[in-house]
């Protein structure tokens, strides 16, 4: 049985800082393409079983970089010029990269993403647990450990299958 609710997940999953970094340092030693296969055949069971759009805590908490496609395709969606979208809902860094403007996010209303089908690239794809590099990214995915239900579970459910021994 998979760890959902937020306050438990906070609870069980703090003070796991020393664990983790031990965790990384143990994955080096690793073949990288089998604990890729391996946090992609969890990822996907856990996501069957851990539902995101109960959730919403990482629109709660993330910086979403928004591209150039998806801010047209919401834009559109929504029925806004381009700059309008932007003036209402982005921030623009100075390298010209678009931010949603707000944490939490705009577009959250009761846990649930109100442009879930057309919602930006960098949300359908978080948790990032399906691309390829798991180990060289698992330092950015562990800022997730305590708020994100799929990754605290995949990444237990991980060290237990790999034998890792804290």
């Amino acid at each position: 049985m998979y760890i959902t609710d937020l306050t438990e997940l906070k609870r069980v999953a703090s003070g796991r800082d020393e664990e983790n970094d031990q965790f990384r340092s143990w994955l080096k030693d690793k073949d990288d393409a089998g604990t890729d296969a391996l946090v992609h055949t969890i990822t996907d069971k856990v996501s069957t079983a851990v539902n995101c759009t109960e959730c919403g805590n990482c629109c709660k908490n993330l910086i979403i970089e928004v591209s150039p496609s998806d801010l047209l395709k919401t834009s559109a969606s929504m029925a806004l010029a381009p700059e309008e979208f932007i003036e209402k809902y982005i921030e623009t860094s100075a390298k010209g990269t678009y931010f949603i403007n707000t944490i939490p996010c705009h577009f959250l209303a009761n846990k649930k993403c109100t442009i879930y089908e057309n919602r930006f690239t960098e949300c359908s794809d978080f948790p990032h647990l399906t691309k390829p590099g798991f180990r060289p990214r698992l330092l950015g995915t562990l800022l997730h450990f305590e708020t994100c239900p799929i990754i605290y579970n995949v990444i237990e459910e991980v060290k237990t299958t790999m034998g890792f021994v804290y």
